[in-house]
């Protein structure tokens, strides 16, 4: 990992708490506990897939904490999350910034067609994804 820039344990799990919870933002946007478990397959290899700085962050350390219910909760805490992580990435690793925003969008992305197309509530999600993302 030489050569790489090192982010500090708080930095690795903002932008793991931003992935993450990005896709449960997508998957709690339209719930249901057969559909969660399908979506959660279906973005789990994207993020173990990502590399560099990202990998690191998301791979590291124990699972972020995110709200349960409700919605608005959960945006709390990801969306300010996702908009940290763009600083953090474009200050001390801008070579891995584009990387970090489409492994968050692939995921997320996956997550919302995983259980039969993308219903209203995840489209919602994904733009308020993508805004914080600076998309």
């Amino acid at each position: 990992m030489s050569g790489q820039p090192q982010l500090t344990a708080t930095e690795r799990r903002t932008l793991k708490t931003a992935a993450y919870g990005a896709v449960y933002l997508v998957s709690h946007a339209e719930p249901g506990f057969f559909a969660m478990l399908r979506e959660s397959f279906a973005a789990s290899g994207v993020l173990r897939d990502s590399t560099g700085v990202v990998r690191e962050a998301l791979t590291r350390g124990g699972q972020p904490r995110l709200p349960k219910a409700p919605q608005e909760a959960v945006e709390a805490v990801v969306l300010p999350a996702l908009r940290d992580s763009v600083g953090i990435l474009r200050a001390k690793a801008p070579d891995d910034l584009e990387h970090f925003r489409d492994t968050v969008l692939t995921a997320a992305s996956r997550v919302a067609g995983a259980a039969g197309g993308v219903h209203p509530a995840e489209a919602a999600a994904l733009d308020k994804i993508r805004d914080a993302l600076g998309r």
